[in-house]
């Protein structure tokens, strides 16, 4: 059969999925949860809640259906979701967006980042600047558009980038300067002096900046800046977020950008060819979720941030060196106390399950593979399970030997 060409070859490539004959092969992602389903392990790979959210929200959304919310929305997304995300981003940060011509709705963030780069990335003289390591979609995306993509290394504890580091990362080659924070799989939160020097460096460089801020309500200890709050920041700047991690609702996949009005033209021109319209139903209920009160917002901060110290504390005593996330799902340990000659945390890993009944995830699937040797010794685990969960996770780790 003749090979099959095109943009999945780039896709996995840039993902770090083809293997020396070219073949594709599964994400650690795919394997891992494959693995705790056969295991019976407790699944603290995957960044996905173990619990419902709001009640009012599922409501919602059981209420839209039985009206006959069921067919296409709007392209852009219908109104009374438009209205909420405007509404959020002013309640929250000040930000005033036109809901009828600076709000898109997507399915979720990661087609919102495909639409996005998509559409802005002009061709292979192009580079986008990351943060490594970054959400694995990141390069198969870039790969696809078919730019370059440049990392900027986060270092064990901090994972704060080097300012000097991203000086020299961005140069008028640079289309997109993509920025996630609060930081998966890290948790870093980028501090002030980092967002004002991306800013300074898309002005001086003329760059777009594209956030992803799907964990903007799961900061632990201080309130989420946008990057668009930042002076001159906002008109050049894409700000993506979703609801899945905010309502803990990761399936229902409705996410958002808010830009420019020009910016969201060109990215709506690529993203109706990519899934069109998603999720009627869920769109009200989601404007219901951006409208609770005050409460709620940080009620789900501090809930997570209870789980963080379990985990964290559970972690430690079972005798891993221990990163202390700022926001997110996340923690990194460090195995290395775990590892036998020759190993890495991938080989970590996969051995887990079936030592502890745990499963996490090696960092290393999240850099390219000729970058993760920084990473080679570095484990994330997910807190986003009931506090019981993590307790017996705990226990299970425990019984670790060196």
């Amino acid at each position: 059969m003749r090979e099959i060409p095109g943009a999945w070859r780039r896709a996995a490539s840039g993902a770090g999925l083809l293997d020396a004959h070219g073949t594709v092969t599964p994400t650690i992602f795919a394997e891992m949860s494959a693995l705790a389903d056969r295991t019976d392990a407790i699944n603290l790979g995957q960044g996905f809640p173990d619990q419902d959210g709001p009640a009012e929200v599922m409501e919602a959304a059981r209420a839209a259906i039985s009206a006959g919310v069921n067919q296409y929305p709007p392209g852009r997304g219908m109104p009374v979701l438009r209205e909420a995300i405007a509404a959020h981003q002013h309640r929250f940060y000040g930000l005033d967006a036109d809901p009828d011509r600076e709000v898109l709705v997507t399915a979720g963030a990661t087609e919102a980042l495909a639409a996005t780069l998509l559409a802005l990335i002009e061709g292979p003289d192009d580079e986008v600047v990351v943060f490594e390591p970054y959400y694995d979609a990141y390069a198969a995306i870039v790969a696809l558009a078919g730019a370059t993509l440049v990392p900027v290394p986060l270092s064990w504890p901090t994972f704060q980038p080097d300012v000097e580091a991203l000086a020299r990362a961005v140069t008028d080659r640079t289309r997109l300067i993509l920025v996630n924070d609060p930081h998966n799989p890290t948790g870093a939160v980028f501090s002030a002096e980092v967002r004002a020097e991306i800013v300074r460096l898309a002005e001086r460089h003329d760059a777009i900046i594209v956030t992803d801020e799907v964990y903007e309500h799961l900061v632990f200890d201080a309130q989420h800046v946008p990057i668009a709050t930042l002076p001159g920041a906002a008109q050049r700047t894409v700000s993506i977020s979703s609801a899945g991690k905010t309502f803990s609702m990761t399936g229902w996949k409705i996410g958002w950008i808010t830009a420019p009005a020009d910016l969201v033209t060109a990215i709506l021109a690529v993203k109706q060819f990519l899934t069109y319209v998603s999720g009627s139903p869920f769109q009200p209920a989601i404007a219901v979720g951006l409208g609770l009160p005050d409460a709620f917002f940080t009620g789900i901060a501090a809930t997570l941030r209870v789980k963080r110290d379990v985990l964290g504390a559970g972690l430690s005593a079972a005798g891993f060196d221990v990163s202390a996330p700022a926001g997110s799902y996340f923690t990194i340990a460090d195995a290395a106390p775990f590892l036998a000659s020759g190993m890495d945390a991938g080989d970590f890993c996969r051995g887990l399950p079936a030592r502890t009944g745990v499963v996490a995830i090696p960092l290393t699937a999240f850099a390219s593979p000729s970058r993760a040797a920084p990473y080679r010794t570095l484990v994330r685990f997910a807190a986003c399970k009931r506090v019981e969960v993590l307790d017996e996770a705990s226990r299970r780790l425990a019984t670790l030997t060196r």
